[in-house]
């Protein structure tokens, strides 16, 4: 009680905060009135939470279940799928769905209490027999773990209309493997398995565990089918177990039966299991399954075939794409055995062309092959490809860090360019946003212009020959060519851009891009007379300044999401890159002269610097309706040479709606720096940036999930020249910089794009005087302390 009591407390003085800022027309502060319905239905589910309004007479709620073992080894999450009925679902502790429905009167039919039944989730009713099913399902599931012994019991407490329910599992001893044997009827699989028994997921003194005893069946089927053996699967493997010369210890023998093979009048004989070796291997690159049922014949007559490597290249009338590319992708070999694996990446590699929207790997067996142990197999590869040109007009709403607005793209994609599965894109944009003055609130528009050429080719450009790299880790390379042209209320800026780099997969976890070259051109043709004034006598003066960027780059991303299964995951990403050290190198040995302090390439001085940044985030699976998201990021940049400050686009910047979300886009910091200059729009950048972010998420109805998140962190200045007060980093005292902000989000999820509105709220200014920087406690919340964000997407 005193949990949900503190709850009441912090959202009645939300709540009142909220009607406070409704009623004061003089804050400006854009809440609408159509709230006001929003946050009765809050506090009323708030005070309903828990309600037994709808429990039937002699009937009871059930609030809870809890299964205590004693054993933490047990998963909890897996005991949880076992339960037959569980409790109404929770939010923050509180049964959301449940208030709703409670909001509904039961004597009316209209569309507002029947909606609200809808949204919400009616009481979940004990039902006896369920919890006797659940004891019983928990029982075999502790007998298939090893518990044999296992005794669960369930206890209900019955209070005031509603019950609990606790499963008592009493483990007592378990079952344990004593010695591990093998039978083979098949002598000739010895050789294979044997010298494998590292690897045996079946341990001396480990419970003796049916799912592992599973995982182990498949485990060595995976190990066989990648030795040759095309027909084996692990329905020829068995277990014995012998429990009767020690107690609670199993003498475990696993045997492998021989190969069952059927005759054409149904009668059968055990033999050995026979090696597949790959006798042929054709390629069907231009496959068409429609035309091939409805004219077949027509359609066979106009087959072409190209030998290269052993390898047939089946063509129909025109090759769709050099037999290269696809012969680099190809791990299914004339002459090899059969391997699995091999099929398996060979599948993910020519669907990684991006070129076949169907990729098909077959097997047949040439009849009457008399030779028992060593048999040969067919490998067909139908490949049917995608539509090669495709032209698209999108429109879009945009979302750069928190500035809202609109935009449209043209798009031309070529799948096949140069028939060596070349993806080309060339794509022109435009798009305007709103950008908000700091000191009047008033808006401004930002006009962007632009156009994008790429091409990414499946293979490593490089002078020395990369077959086997090819094979093993699919890379690619990448050109790209674009030019963007910026007008914003305060300067008019444009970019030219060049860069070629190389893209592949580490492993199926981990991607790496390395850009050993990328060219950035940066001019500034304008800037208004009150962006002159502010930048006049400044240190960042230089990162505004006409420069040219000559980088070299690299990054690394790792992630463990699998799409199939609601898991934790971990997402990290590392980039690091430096920028005219050849340059500055070459100009300095050559004995050229400096003009204004820095060498010239093309009359534009070029950057010098080194950067480099680490993004980490964790994503805590709760259940399939509750998750908490970590973030932490980190990185600075150091201009050095012929840079006297860092290129503006390569400085760091901090709130926004993937940022700190109590503060606008560019508006925090650097360090406790207070921009004083009126008239001026938010764009506060720096070398060092800390953020950390926590988010906890939760589905609530239909589209609609909500959010509750604090943020945290600042942006500083590296260099002692920044002579803006208080934006310097330094080691003992950055901490007292640090800001804070929290809020609560909805996010309609439309599945193709989610859209994301949060509300920001100051908790901690580092503007203010040190004892003062805490909000609550030293002031009341103003209109300044808000800040709603909208934005497409989960902010990370």
């Amino acid at each position: 009680m005193y949990y949900l009591d503190q709850v009441k407390y912090i959202y009645g003085e939300i709540i009142k905060s909220l009607f406070s800022l409704v009623e004061n027309r003089k804050s400006g502060l854009c809440i609408s009135r159509a709230i006001l319905p929003v946050i009765f239905i809050a506090v009323g589910m708030l005070y309903s939470c828990g309600s037994t309004k709808y429990v039937p007479k002699d009937k009871y709620l059930l609030d809870k279940y809890q299964i205590k073992s004693g054993n933490s080894k047990l998963d909890e999450e897996e005991l949880a799928t076992y339960i037959k009925q569980k409790p109404n679902k929770k939010i923050l502790g509180l049964k959301f769905h449940l208030s709703v429905y409670n909001l509904s009167r039961e004597d009316k039919d209209n569309w507002w209490n029947r909606s609200l039944r809808t949204i919400g989730e009616e009481p979940v009713i004990l039902d006896v027999y369920q919890t006797e099913k659940t004891a019983s399902q928990l029982n075999l599931f502790l007998k298939n773990k090893g518990y044999y012994d296992a005794v669960v019991t369930d206890t209900i407490l019955y209070k005031k209309k509603k019950a609990r329910v606790t499963y008592n599992l009493v483990l007592n001893q378990p079952y344990k493997i004593s010695s591990i044997q093998y039978k083979f009827e098949d002598e000739n699989l010895a050789q294979y398995i044997l010298p494998d028994t590292l690897n045996c997921l079946l341990k001396r003194n480990n419970n003796f565990d049916v799912d592992v005893l599973s995982a182990e069946r498949e485990r060595l089927e995976k190990l066989l089918k990648n030795r040759g053996f095309y027909n084996f699967s692990k329905e020829y493997i068995f277990y014995l177990a012998d429990s009767t010369r020690q107690s609670h210890r199993v003498d475990v023998t696993l045997g492998i039966k021989k190969f069952r093979q059927y005759s054409v009048d149904g009668s059968y004989e055990d033999i050995p299991h026979p090696k597949y070796e790959i006798s042929s291997v054709s390629i069907f690159t231009n496959y068409d399954p429609r035309q091939a049922i409805i004219n077949n014949s027509e359609y066979l007559d106009k087959i072409d075939t190209l030998v290269r490597d052993s390898i047939s290249i089946i063509f129909n009338q025109k090759l769709n794409v050099k037999p290269g590319v696809v012969l680099s992708s190809d791990f299914v070999l004339p002459g090899e055995l059969y391997n699995l694996n091999n099929v398996n990446q060979t599948y993910r590699n020519l669907s990684s062309l991006q070129l076949f929207r169907q990729v098909s790997i077959d097997f047949t067996e040439p009849v009457n092959q008399n030779d028992n142990s060593l048999r040969q197999l067919d490998c067909n590869i139908q490949l049917s490809p995608f539509v090669l040109q495709s032209y698209n007009i999108e429109l879009e709403g945009t979302n750069s860090s928190g500035n809202i607005g609109g935009g449209g793209n043209i798009g031309y994609q070529h799948r096949n360019l140069f028939h060596g599965a070349e993806n080309f894109d060339f794509r022109i944009k435009g798009a305007i946003e709103s950008l908000k003055e700091t000191s009047t609130g008033s808006y401004g528009n930002m006009v962007e212009l632009g156009a994008e050429a790429s091409l990414n080719i499946p293979k490593f450009l490089l002078p020395f020959r990369t077959e086997q790299f090819i094979k093993k880790f699919n890379p690619k390379t990448t050109l790209k060519l674009a030019y963007n042209f910026q007008k914003r209320p305060d300067y008019t800026r444009t970019v030219a851009n060049a860069s070629f780099g190389y893209i592949w997969k580490g492993n199926k976890y981990v991607t790496h891009i390395v850009n050993p070259i990328e060219l950035n051109l940066v001019k500034i043709p304008y800037k208004s007379q009150e962006f002159i004034d502010w930048l006049q006598g400044t240190y960042i003066f230089y990162s505004y300044q006409p420069h040219l960027v000559s980088v070299t780059s690299y990054s690394m991303t790792f992630t463990n999401q699998n799409l199939q299964k609601t898991q934790d995951f971990v997402y990290l990403k590392l980039n690091a890159e430096s920028a005219g050290n050849i340059l500055y190198s070459i100009y300095s040995t050559s004995g050229a002269e400096k003009v204004g302090g820095a060498y010239e390439l093309f009359n534009t001085s070029f950057a010098q610097y080194i950067r480099g940044d680490i993004d980490y985030r964790f994503y805590n699976v709760l259940d399939k309706n509750n998750s908490i998201v970590y973030r932490f990021f980190a990185g600075a940049g150091l201009p050095y040479n012929n840079s006297t400050a860092l290129p503006f686009e390569k400085k760091y910047f901090s709130g926004g709606a993937n940022s700190i979300r109590a503060w606008q886009v560019r508006s925090l910091g650097p360090g406790s720096y207070k921009e004083t200059v009126k008239g001026t729009y938010a764009n506060q950048t720096a070398d060092i940036k800390l953020e950390a972010n926590l988010e906890y998420r939760f589905k609530l109805f239909w589209l609609l999930e909500g959010a509750l998140f604090v943020d945290a962190g600042n942006i500083w200045a590296i260099n002692k020249n920044d002579d803006r007060a208080g934006a310097l980093f330094e080691w003992n005292q950055f901490y007292k910089d640090i800001a804070v902000g929290t809020g609560f989000g909805a996010r309609f999820d439309f599945s193709f794009f989610i859209f994301r509105f949060d509300l920001g709220i100051k908790t901690r200014d580092p503007v203010y005087e040190s004892g003062q920087k805490w909000v609550f406690g030293n002031r009341k919340l103003g209109r300044g302390d808000f800040v709603l964000n909208l934005g497409i997407g989960y902010p990370f």
